[in-house]
């Protein structure tokens, strides 16, 4: 059984104040694709944009910016799926730079969506997990309330790996107890690895253990 590894939180958010050349060249491209009435396109080279300014410039919040842009053309075209792909992108992000309310939104709206769409029914859990961590980081008895409500709109939920990591953690949480917490996170993981961002998230939340135990003290 593998333990879980808890690499160091990392959340490179430089920012650059030069325009890379390739997201220039982007921005003709695209006010060219929306006068033409060619949404789908004018999405794509957001999404083009917004992929430089992670990878070039590591600009998050530029990058946030433009897969917003991306996912409003795509909603008017109906093309849903890419729609949640590009929003996923500003939950994730937001999250990272600790606009917890914001990526709250995002994740439970495509959650929502995925919960509409057969084909795409059993993500619902991932982006309720993940709305209901941004909750836990916020406030313990939020993430109790949210968790209640996202097993009420989808029953599913409630048997899933990930809702019951998040009842042993609260628990764990209430009892102050962060081995319980470490131990539950090692077993989720020895079954589904977990990644940067979840560690991220998880990482904060044991934090806050450490920091209410030394308010006690």
């Amino acid at each position: 059984m593998r333990s879980a590894k808890w690499p160091r939180s990392t959340c490179s958010c430089r920012i650059s104040t030069t325009p890379p050349a390739a997201s220039s060249m982007q921005a003709p491209l695209t006010r060219r694709s929306i006068r033409k009435g060619r949404f789908t396109i004018a999405a794509r080279h957001h999404i083009t944009i917004a992929e430089i300014y992670e990878s070039e410039m590591v600009d998050v919040e530029k990058a946030i910016a433009h897969y917003e842009q991306a996912a409003d053309y795509y909603k008017g075209e109906d093309s849903k799926s890419s729609a949640n792909k590009c929003l996923v992108k500003v939950g994730f992000y937001s999250a990272q730079l600790e606009q917890y309310q914001k990526a709250i939104e995002i994740y439970e709206q495509v959650g929502t969506n995925c919960m509409d769409d057969p084909l795409m029914k059993h993500n619902a859990k991932e982006h309720f997990f993940k709305a209901a961590l941004c909750h836990f980081i916020v406030d313990e008895l939020n993430a109790k309330l949210a968790l209640e409500k996202y097993e009420g709109m989808f029953p599913a939920f409630s048997d899933s790996r990930e809702c019951k990591l998040l009842k042993k953690l609260l628990e764990a949480h209430e009892e102050q107890n962060s081995e319980a917490f470490t131990e539950a996170v090692k077993e989720f993981d020895s079954i589904s690895r977990i990644d940067q961002w979840l560690t991220t998230m998880l990482l904060r939340i044991k934090k806050t253990i450490q920091e209410d135990v030394g308010d006690m003290k």
